[in-house]
């Protein structure tokens, strides 16, 4: 083992907040900043094509291809759970919806941390500070309500999907027939509405955070960025050791780097954005985190913090298809060699078209009843129809409408299986393990077949195909929902801040690990609760608010 040299700065992981903080921790160039990356450059051209996710997810070259241990709630099934193994991390394979969640999470997370800067007038600035939105460019149809909300110039690039379908303007139309208002802007703080998403790509490419942040960037001479490099670990000084009144303290990480294993030293701080599963797989193997967990796998004990690894919360969504006659979907169009011919030469010549899309195109959020003040759920709705993520499409005219609950109140884990840095973790979600998961997973699927019910649906004939007219009760829908349940990819809360009276808490308000010095983590992981909505655009949020302080007076 051998030092390679010391910088100010290392951030581990090169994804949606690494790369977001190595812009801005270099851009003083006093500040000698390392990035360091597991996978490999976003070269694949799958990655910056849309549909691209398609190939992306479950691919060793784009993914780590993560499972699940087999879950309960969904009836012993294991799932993929894709974590982005690539410059760009999960922006590079994710969905490229930008949604902010509802301003009541973050006044959520400024009462459990005590700490008002993360409240939503608080975090709006950070959100804008990156935004380049297509409404605010020359000639754009901003109102002022939308300038008040949005911002212009900055990387993380905002723009209108370009395409659309009669079948899912139908959709929208029951939506509000069934009362669920339209909206023109789901990120104003409510997002209770239907309309299309907005997505963050460019002119029809997929717009990542390495192209947005490093690209230019990158050849600063003070950033260094270490490609197909895995951290084993973290290099902590024990307590007595460090002269700074006793607390152990982080000076650098080991990693794997082109067959050997190298030290990187940290004059001031490390940085862990490797994200929900990989932030706290890193602190359980370096010593932070459950004591009896540690002891289990021999691993000598730096700070007992029984958070690290708990507290994981993920949206699962339950796919309802229905068989739509007389319409136009992906499943005609694509289930020929002309179809198919046509739809490459759309994107070819256009950038539009279906090879344009995202994984979802229209998005409603309501409630699943009364008795929610908020909107608690939201929809994925495609023009599209398979039996599970990477099969062929069904052969008849389908869509699906893919609905999750914005608020689960089941909690999993991650957890460490071996002292062997390449060896996953466990990872348990325990979905639809409370009462009332189980029971808002019901009302969402009656909540489905209202909006399918509607006249604006009444040409098209539907047909359920899944999960199906025979199940009706409480205990057929509960059941099948763990049949037909997925991730929708946003694991969160696994390395949560909170008070300090909070035995829960891995991080403070600032994201500073507890009890160690020079220690932070900065990626979903830190999300006391889950945002009511899709979770890349949040993490940038946090690693802008994180920035600030990093470089601020009193970091």
């Amino acid at each position: 083992m051998s030092i390679v040299a010391t910088f100010d700065y290392i951030i581990v992981g090169a994804g949606t907040a690494g790369c977001l903080l190595a812009n801005r921790l270099s851009a003083d160039p006093a500040n000698r900043v390392l990035l360091i990356e597991a996978g490999g450059r976003d070269t694949y051209h799958w990655i910056h094509i849309p549909v691209g996710y398609l190939y992306c997810i479950d691919n060793p070259r784009t993914d780590w291809r993560f499972r699940t241990e087999p879950d309960p709630g969904l009836n012993g099934r294991s799932l993929i759970y894709p974590r982005g193994k690539t410059l760009g991390g999960c922006s590079s394979i994710n969905g490229m919806l930008y949604l902010r969640g509802q301003a009541r999470d973050y006044d959520g997370w400024a009462e459990l941390t005590g700490d008002d800067a993360w409240r939503w007038d608080n975090c709006l600035p950070d959100f804008m500070r990156h935004e380049d939105h297509y409404r605010l460019d020359d000639g754009g149809d901003a109102d002022a309500a939308h300038r008040d909300y949005h911002g212009h110039g900055g990387e993380w690039r905002i723009e209108k999907q370009r395409l659309k379908w009669q079948v899912l303007d139908d959709f929208a139309t029951a939506a509000v027939e069934a009362g669920i208002p339209r909206t023109l802007d789901f990120n104003r703080g409510d997002n209770e509405g239907v309309d299309y998403f907005e997505v963050n790509q460019r002119s029809g490419w997929r717009w990542n955070t390495a192209k947005a942040f490093l690209r230019g960037v990158e050849k600063r001479p003070n950033l260094t960025l270490w490609l197909s490099t895995q951290v084993l670990g973290l290099i902590l000084e024990r307590k007595g050791e460090t002269g700074e009144g006793g607390e152990p303290r982080c000076r650098g990480v080991k990693a794997w780097r082109a067959g050997e294993e190298l030290v990187a030293r940290a004059a001031r701080e490390v940085i862990l954005s490797a994200g929900a599963i990989g932030s706290p797989q890193l602190l359980q193997l370096s010593g932070i985190g459950p004591a009896d967990l540690l002891a289990e796998h021999d691993i000598p004990v730096v700070a007992a913090l029984p958070g690290v690894g708990e507290n994981l919360q993920d949206h699962l969504q339950i796919r309802s298809v229905y068989r739509v006659n007389g319409a136009k979907t992906l499943n005609t169009m694509a289930n020929t060699l002309v179809g198919k011919a046509r739809i490459g030469l759309e994107y070819l010549l256009r950038r539009s078209g279906p090879m344009s899309m995202a994984p979802s195109q229209l998005c409603a959020f309501t409630r699943s009843s009364e008795a929610y003040e908020h909107p608690n759920l939201e929809y994925h709705v495609q023009p599209l129809s398979l039996e599970a993520f990477g099969q062929p499409l069904h052969d008849f005219p389908a869509i699906t409408a893919s609905v999750c609950n914005l608020n689960p109140t089941s909690r999993g884990t991650v957890r460490i299986k071996s002292r062997d840095p390449r060896q996953p973790p466990a990872i348990v979600p325990h979905y639809l393990s409370t009462p009332e998961d189980r029971r808002v997973a019901v009302e969402s699927l009656r909540v489905t077949r209202r909006i399918a019910g509607q006249p604006a649906f009444a040409s098209y004939a539907l047909e359920e195909v899944k999960p199906g007219v025979e199940y009706q009760s409480d205990d057929d829908l509960v059941r099948l929902a763990g049949d037909i349940g997925t991730t929708i990819f946003h694991p969160v809360g696994t390395a949560k801040m909170g008070r300090d009276d909070d035995p829960m808490a891995v991080v403070d308000s600032r994201l500073r690990v507890r009890g160690v010095r020079g220690l932070r983590v900065v990626d979903a992981s830190i999300m006391p609760t889950i945002t009511s909505g899709n979770t890349n655009s949040p993490t940038l949020m946090i690693a802008e608010k994180a920035a600030g302080w990093i470089l601020g007076p009193s970091s």
